[in-house]
């Protein structure tokens, strides 16, 4: 197959305009949530290529990029902090520890304070939120409770090494590990007992 054939060419991207920029901007936020630094590094890599390809001023694109940005936030269409809520939550059901949530938080250019806000508004509505998602981890991973019985205890270091690297404490990811069976674990959670 000729993959240089005319039909089958990738178009040429078209020159970064400021119009390009605000379509692009509406377009990625209707579809995805975001911080507003993630919007400025995916609109700024449109500008970088649009530079390479068509000799475009960068400066120019990222000004225009720092006035979008403003807009968008200025009019409640992208809030750090309710992202970084809605992340954590997400996160947090899918068994990810509260430091594994801010360093994904901060990967996506949120600020400090909206991380913290948002990791204790996941501890005010969840009470044992690290204890359950140290649960959700394993359940996902099938450690522990979730392992053949015979797989068990020959897995039990890997089990603990792989918690660790999710970033839960020793003592959460060995009482998740170490748990009797899974009605044991889901008992100690309901109860309290973590």
């Amino acid at each position: 197959m000729n993959n240089d054939a005319p039909d089958k060419q990738r178009r040429k991207p078209k020159p970064a305009t400021q119009e390009r920029l605000r379509k692009a901007a509406l377009y990625y936020i209707d579809r995805y949530a975001t911080s507003a630094a993630h919007l400025r590094s995916v609109l700024m890599r449109r500008v970088s290529r649009s530079a390479r390809l068509h000799d475009t001023n960068p400066q120019e694109g990222e000004a225009w990029i720092e006035e979008i940005v403003s807009d968008l936030v200025s009019r409640n269409l992208v809030d750090d902090r309710a992202f970084a809520e809605t992340r954590s939550l997400s996160l947090h059901r899918g068994g990810a520890s509260r430091r594994k949530i801010a360093m994904n938080l901060k990967s996506k250019g949120v600020g400090q304070d909206d991380i913290e806000a948002a990791l204790r508004s996941l501890e005010e509505t969840h009470a044992n939120a690290e204890f359950t998602a140290a649960r959700n981890y394993a359940r996902r991973r099938r450690f522990g409770p979730w392992r053949n019985a015979d797989e068990r205890e020959a897995r039990r270091d890997r089990d603990l090494a792989a918690m660790a690297r999710a970033g839960f404490s020793f003592q959460m990811a060995q009482r998740v590990i170490d748990a009797a069976d899974i009605d044991t674990l889901e008992r100690s959670l309901a109860e309290g007992d973590y």
